[in-house]
Protein backbone atom coordinates (compact mmCIF):
# COMPACT_ATOMS: atom_id res chain seq x y z
CA UNK A 1 0.00 0.00 0.00
CA UNK A 2 1.34 3.70 -0.65
CA UNK A 3 2.63 4.93 2.60
CA UNK A 4 1.17 8.40 2.21
CA UNK A 5 -2.62 7.60 1.57
CA UNK A 6 -2.60 3.83 2.20
CA UNK A 7 -4.02 3.13 -1.63
CA UNK A 8 -1.90 1.39 -3.95
CA UNK A 9 -0.29 2.85 -6.97
CA UNK A 10 -2.98 2.18 -9.79
CA UNK A 11 -2.12 1.70 -12.92
CA UNK A 12 -4.52 1.99 -15.94
CA UNK A 13 -3.05 0.89 -19.82
CA UNK A 14 -5.30 1.05 -22.56
CA UNK A 15 -4.58 -0.39 -25.28
CA UNK A 16 -5.38 -2.75 -28.65
CA UNK A 17 -3.58 -5.59 -27.24
CA UNK A 18 -4.36 -6.01 -23.27
CA UNK A 19 -3.30 -9.58 -23.09
CA UNK A 20 0.30 -8.23 -23.57
CA UNK A 21 0.11 -7.09 -20.39
CA UNK A 22 1.19 -7.69 -16.93
CA UNK A 23 3.46 -9.16 -19.38
CA UNK A 24 7.36 -9.27 -17.67
CA UNK A 25 6.03 -6.63 -14.53
CA UNK A 26 3.70 -9.37 -13.58
CA UNK A 27 7.31 -11.32 -12.72
CA UNK A 28 10.15 -10.46 -10.03
CA UNK A 29 9.56 -8.01 -7.68
CA UNK A 30 7.11 -5.93 -9.55
CA UNK A 31 5.28 -9.04 -9.63
CA UNK A 32 5.77 -10.12 -6.04
CA UNK A 33 4.13 -6.38 -5.73
CA UNK A 34 1.51 -6.65 -7.55
CA UNK A 35 0.24 -9.83 -5.47
CA UNK A 36 0.64 -7.95 -2.65
CA UNK A 37 -1.66 -4.94 -3.68
CA UNK A 38 1.43 -2.61 -3.28
CA UNK A 39 -0.09 -1.71 -6.76
CA UNK A 40 -2.68 -2.55 -9.31
CA UNK A 41 -3.01 -2.77 -12.81
CA UNK A 42 -6.31 -2.37 -15.14
CA UNK A 43 -6.47 -2.11 -19.25
CA UNK A 44 -8.67 -1.17 -20.79
CA UNK A 45 -9.50 -2.79 -24.62
CA UNK A 46 -10.01 0.16 -26.63
CA UNK A 47 -11.76 -1.80 -29.56
CA UNK A 48 -14.51 -2.45 -26.61
CA UNK A 49 -15.51 1.47 -27.54
CA UNK A 50 -15.35 0.88 -31.61
CA UNK A 51 -18.29 2.27 -33.18
CA UNK A 52 -18.78 -0.58 -36.12
CA UNK A 53 -19.07 -4.21 -35.81
CA UNK A 54 -15.18 -5.06 -37.12
CA UNK A 55 -14.43 -2.93 -33.86
CA UNK A 56 -12.32 -0.43 -35.87
CA UNK A 57 -10.25 1.68 -34.06
CA UNK A 58 -8.41 3.48 -36.59
CA UNK A 59 -8.45 5.20 -40.84
CA UNK A 60 -6.83 6.35 -43.27
CA UNK A 61 -4.97 10.12 -42.51
CA UNK A 62 -6.54 13.24 -43.94
CA UNK A 63 -4.52 14.53 -46.47
CA UNK A 64 -3.17 11.11 -48.13
CA UNK A 65 0.31 9.41 -46.60
CA UNK A 66 1.10 5.58 -45.68
CA UNK A 67 -0.84 3.81 -42.84
CA UNK A 68 -3.74 4.48 -40.56
CA UNK A 69 -4.50 6.95 -37.51
CA UNK A 70 -6.51 5.96 -34.42
CA UNK A 71 -9.70 7.77 -33.86
CA UNK A 72 -10.32 9.98 -31.96
CA UNK A 73 -14.04 9.28 -31.43
CA UNK A 74 -12.70 6.01 -30.13
CA UNK A 75 -10.14 6.82 -28.25
CA UNK A 76 -12.18 9.87 -26.89
CA UNK A 77 -14.87 7.51 -25.53
CA UNK A 78 -12.16 5.15 -24.21
CA UNK A 79 -10.64 7.96 -21.91
CA UNK A 80 -13.50 9.15 -20.53
CA UNK A 81 -14.04 5.78 -19.49
CA UNK A 82 -10.76 6.04 -17.22
CA UNK A 83 -11.07 9.85 -16.47
CA UNK A 84 -9.10 9.93 -13.43
CA UNK A 85 -8.44 13.73 -12.28
CA UNK A 86 -5.29 12.74 -9.55
CA UNK A 87 -3.68 10.42 -11.88
CA UNK A 88 -1.39 11.71 -15.18
CA UNK A 89 -2.80 10.73 -18.46
CA UNK A 90 0.55 9.43 -20.69
CA UNK A 91 0.58 8.74 -24.30
CA UNK A 92 4.17 6.88 -25.25
CA UNK A 93 4.99 8.59 -28.35
CA UNK A 94 9.14 8.60 -29.93
CA UNK A 95 7.62 12.23 -30.48
CA UNK A 96 7.48 13.04 -26.91
CA UNK A 97 9.13 14.34 -23.56
CA UNK A 98 12.54 11.87 -23.19
CA UNK A 99 11.62 9.82 -19.60
CA UNK A 100 14.12 10.75 -17.19
CA UNK A 101 14.48 9.22 -13.51
CA UNK A 102 13.58 12.53 -12.18
CA UNK A 103 10.17 12.39 -13.61
CA UNK A 104 9.87 8.72 -12.87
CA UNK A 105 10.50 9.39 -9.12
CA UNK A 106 7.44 12.09 -9.68
CA UNK A 107 5.25 9.58 -10.68
CA UNK A 108 6.22 6.94 -8.33
CA UNK A 109 4.81 9.53 -6.03
CA UNK A 110 2.09 9.88 -6.84
CA UNK A 111 -1.60 8.16 -6.84
CA UNK A 112 -0.81 6.41 -10.17
CA UNK A 113 -0.59 7.19 -14.05
CA UNK A 114 -2.56 6.20 -17.27
CA UNK A 115 -1.01 4.57 -20.21
CA UNK A 116 -2.36 5.10 -24.38
CA UNK A 117 -0.45 3.21 -26.04
CA UNK A 118 -0.83 4.14 -29.77
CA UNK A 119 -0.55 1.72 -33.36
CA UNK A 120 -0.12 2.08 -36.58
CA UNK A 121 0.86 5.82 -37.19
CA UNK A 122 -0.23 7.36 -34.19
CA UNK A 123 -3.12 8.67 -32.91
CA UNK A 124 -5.67 11.92 -33.59
CA UNK A 125 -4.03 14.93 -32.47
CA UNK A 126 -7.13 16.44 -31.85
CA UNK A 127 -7.39 13.47 -28.95
CA UNK A 128 -4.16 14.48 -27.29
CA UNK A 129 -5.01 18.42 -27.63
CA UNK A 130 -8.44 17.65 -25.87
CA UNK A 131 -7.09 15.98 -23.01
CA UNK A 132 -4.10 17.46 -22.78
CA UNK A 133 -2.34 14.32 -23.05
CA UNK A 134 1.32 14.22 -21.50
CA UNK A 135 3.56 12.96 -24.13
CA UNK A 136 6.65 10.88 -23.21
CA UNK A 137 9.27 9.01 -25.37
CA UNK A 138 11.85 6.31 -24.03
CA UNK A 139 14.61 7.43 -26.29
CA UNK A 140 15.17 8.02 -30.30
CA UNK A 141 13.77 5.35 -31.53
CA UNK A 142 10.56 3.53 -33.21
CA UNK A 143 8.43 0.73 -31.37
CA UNK A 144 5.20 -0.90 -33.01
CA UNK A 145 3.24 0.24 -30.70
CA UNK A 146 2.92 1.76 -27.08
CA UNK A 147 2.91 -1.57 -25.36
CA UNK A 148 6.67 -2.18 -24.71
CA UNK A 149 6.89 1.52 -23.71
CA UNK A 150 4.10 1.44 -20.96
CA UNK A 151 5.86 -1.74 -19.52
CA UNK A 152 9.45 -0.50 -19.47
CA UNK A 153 7.69 2.83 -17.59
CA UNK A 154 5.53 0.95 -15.50
CA UNK A 155 8.64 -1.30 -14.32
CA UNK A 156 10.41 2.02 -13.66
CA UNK A 157 7.65 3.56 -11.19
CA UNK A 158 6.94 0.28 -9.47
CA UNK A 159 10.16 -0.47 -8.50
CA UNK A 160 10.22 2.83 -6.33
CA UNK A 161 7.15 2.08 -4.16
CA UNK A 162 7.83 1.56 -0.98
CA UNK A 163 8.47 -2.10 -0.06
CA UNK A 164 9.18 -3.30 -3.38
CA UNK A 165 13.04 -3.12 -3.07
CA UNK A 166 13.99 -4.96 -0.29
CA UNK A 167 17.36 -2.78 0.42
CA UNK A 168 16.24 0.56 -0.37
CA UNK A 169 20.06 2.06 -0.15
CA UNK A 170 20.20 0.71 -3.68
CA UNK A 171 17.76 2.71 -5.21
CA UNK A 172 20.25 5.51 -3.68
CA UNK A 173 23.55 4.52 -5.23
CA UNK A 174 22.12 3.48 -8.87
CA UNK A 175 22.37 4.89 -12.04
CA UNK A 176 20.91 8.30 -12.32
CA UNK A 177 20.23 8.84 -8.31
CA UNK A 178 22.82 11.59 -7.83
CA UNK A 179 23.02 13.10 -12.09
CA UNK A 180 25.86 10.20 -12.65
CA UNK A 181 25.97 6.97 -13.95
CA UNK A 182 26.22 3.70 -11.68
CA UNK A 183 30.10 2.93 -10.95
CA UNK A 184 31.05 -0.82 -12.27
CA UNK A 185 29.94 -4.03 -9.64
CA UNK A 186 32.07 -6.29 -8.84
CA UNK A 187 31.91 -10.01 -7.07
CA UNK A 188 33.33 -13.71 -7.03
CA UNK A 189 35.78 -14.63 -8.00
CA UNK A 190 38.60 -12.48 -7.00
CA UNK A 191 40.07 -13.26 -10.08
CA UNK A 192 38.22 -14.29 -13.65
CA UNK A 193 40.41 -14.97 -17.33
CA UNK A 194 43.22 -12.43 -15.69
CA UNK A 195 40.88 -9.82 -14.54
CA UNK A 196 41.51 -8.61 -10.91
CA UNK A 197 38.58 -7.61 -8.87
CA UNK A 198 40.65 -3.92 -7.92
CA UNK A 199 42.26 -3.45 -4.63
CA UNK A 200 40.49 -1.11 -3.34
CA UNK A 201 37.39 -2.97 -3.02
CA UNK A 202 38.92 -5.63 -0.96
CA UNK A 203 40.54 -3.57 1.42
CA UNK A 204 37.82 -2.66 3.82
CA UNK A 205 38.03 1.00 3.89
CA UNK A 206 34.96 2.27 3.24
CA UNK A 207 36.04 5.69 3.06
CA UNK A 208 38.13 4.89 0.47
CA UNK A 209 35.72 2.71 -1.50
CA UNK A 210 33.58 5.52 -1.52
CA UNK A 211 35.91 7.77 -2.87
CA UNK A 212 36.78 4.80 -5.56
CA UNK A 213 33.16 4.31 -6.53
CA UNK A 214 32.91 8.19 -6.90
CA UNK A 215 35.24 8.67 -9.16
CA UNK A 216 34.92 5.55 -11.08
CA UNK A 217 30.78 7.04 -11.52
CA UNK A 218 32.04 10.19 -12.81
CA UNK A 219 35.00 8.89 -15.07
CA UNK A 220 32.09 6.34 -16.54
CA UNK A 221 29.49 9.47 -16.99
CA UNK A 222 32.30 11.80 -18.80
CA UNK A 223 33.55 9.22 -21.51
CA UNK A 224 29.90 7.43 -22.18
CA UNK A 225 27.42 10.47 -21.35
CA UNK A 226 29.00 13.76 -21.86
CA UNK A 227 25.11 15.84 -21.98
CA UNK A 228 24.91 14.05 -18.71
CA UNK A 229 28.52 14.91 -17.34
CA UNK A 230 27.69 18.77 -18.40
CA UNK A 231 24.54 18.74 -16.20
CA UNK A 232 26.43 17.40 -13.14
CA UNK A 233 29.23 19.60 -13.24
CA UNK A 234 26.63 22.63 -13.46
CA UNK A 235 24.89 21.57 -10.47
CA UNK A 236 27.93 20.75 -8.34
CA UNK A 237 29.48 24.31 -9.42
CA UNK A 238 26.40 25.53 -8.08
CA UNK A 239 26.24 23.86 -4.85
CA UNK A 240 29.90 24.84 -4.14
CA UNK A 241 28.84 28.58 -4.80
CA UNK A 242 26.23 28.28 -2.44
CA UNK A 243 28.48 27.19 0.07
CA UNK A 244 30.99 29.61 -0.33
Amino acid sequence: MRADDGMPFAVRVLTIFPEMFPGPVGRSLAGRALEDGLWSLETVDIRDFARDKHRSVDDTPFGGGAGMVMRPDVIGDALAAVSDAGAPLIYLSPRGRLLDQARVRALASGPGMSLLCGRFEGVDERVLEAHEIEEVSLGDFVLSGGEPAAIALIDACVRLLPGVVGQADSLAEESFADGLLEYPHYTRPREWRGRRVPDVLLSGHHERVREWRLAEAERSTRERRPDLWRRYRRKTEGDNDERD
